[in-house]
């Protein structure tokens, strides 16, 4: 009976403790209770308003910024690249909307845009690496030796480069004989889809990065892919921006892969605002900086050094742009 007794007091004692708390909670606590989540609540409302008038703040600021420099690209750039030949290449998953904007831009700025490369999801797949190493093997000229240790994408780059850029100002606009039959080859492949001449060959070369950055398992692979195109391109070029948007220079972006490509780093330009009217503007002067032999990083993502490059630090400077074609430099960049 007693250890009975002693139980049954203990759950008593249990269920009398349950009330008094039920009790004091619904009577002394709960105000203090919800007046502290009210406060809470309100504080955060506040804080949220606070934040979208920000961000409606600096959306318009950055939509008046790029009205009024769309309405004076042409007075930004006129001359910029005079003379020069450029040609587009566009990475797997690169944002199509950018075509015209580039097109525009560079005609305003006195190229000649050849024409346009862009790399199919078949150029990166993962079962398809091997057909490309094949590929780029079968159409290499006689007595070529890749270094060792080439990926696929080095030895495709390679190429692809020699059909549409060169580094010699005298051959721009004229195809290289020795890389007859490779864009057809890789376009017949569904490696590559190609409009205009891009086989009229430019000196400098415009690489779009994907809209976002790759994802799975072969993203690493994937990535490793663009910065060996760009590195191609700008080894066999006078030069080479590789530009996207502030994703691209993010975590697993193919500019932030590029920055950590020591040799590809310090020749291939990059620039991450792309998708703006100024990004855009910046890509034009990245451009006549490499044709002055300079590179750099530009952009506001990580890796950028500055906004743009510094003024008059290309060959024909904005600021007094010459009528006629840019002078040839008396080497070639490497």
């Amino acid at each position: 009976m007693i250890d009975f007794r002693y139980h049954l007091v203990s759950i008593v004692a249990i269920f009398l403790a349950l009330t008094v708390g039920i009790v004091l909670g619904s009577t002394v606590l709960e105000p203090t209770f919800y007046k502290s989540t009210e406060e809470l609540t309100a504080t955060l409302r506040q804080n949220n308003e606070k934040y979208l008038a920000q961000i409606s703040e600096l959306q318009s600021r950055e939509n008046g910024n790029d009205s009024l420099v769309t309405a004076h690209t042409d007075e930004l750039v006129r001359g910029a690249l005079a003379g020069e030949y450029v040609v587009l290449v566009e990475a797997p998953g690169a944002p199509a909307a950018l075509r015209d904007p580039f097109q525009r831009l560079l005609g305003d700025a006195g190229a000649v845009l050849t024409g346009r490369i862009s790399l199919t999801d078949k150029f990166t797949a993962k079962d398809q690496a091997g057909v490309v190493d094949g590929l780029a093997a079968s159409l290499a000229p006689a007595g070529t030796q890749f270094p060792d240790g080439a990926s696929p994408y080095d030895k495709a780059a390679a190429l692809l480069a020699s059909a549409i850029v060169t580094a010699d100002p005298a051959e721009a606009g004229r195809p290289n004989p020795a890389a007859a039959g490779v864009l057809d080859a890789f376009e017949k492949g569904d490696f590559v889809i190609k409009s205009g001449s891009p086989d009229q060959r430019a000196t400098l070369a415009i690489v779009l990065a994907p809209a976002q950055p790759y994802e799975g398992d072969d993203a690493e692979r994937e990535t490793a892919a663009v910065v060996s195109l760009a590195a191609g391109l700008d080894w066999a070029a006078l030069g080479t921006v590789l530009a996207g948007g502030t994703s691209a220079s993010g975590a697993g972006g193919v500019i932030a892969a590029l920055h950590d490509n020591g040799e590809a780093a310090s020749n291939v330009s990059t620039v991450d605002t792309a998708d703006l009217a100024a990004g855009r503007v910046v890509v034009v002067y990245a451009l006549r900086e490499q044709r002055g032999g300079r590179s750099g990083a530009y952009g506001i993502g990580r890796g950028a050094a500055a906004f743009e490059p510094v003024p008059g630090s290309g060959p024909d400077p904005v600021a007094s742009p010459s009528p006629g074609p840019v002078p040839s430099p008396a080497g070639t960049r490497g």
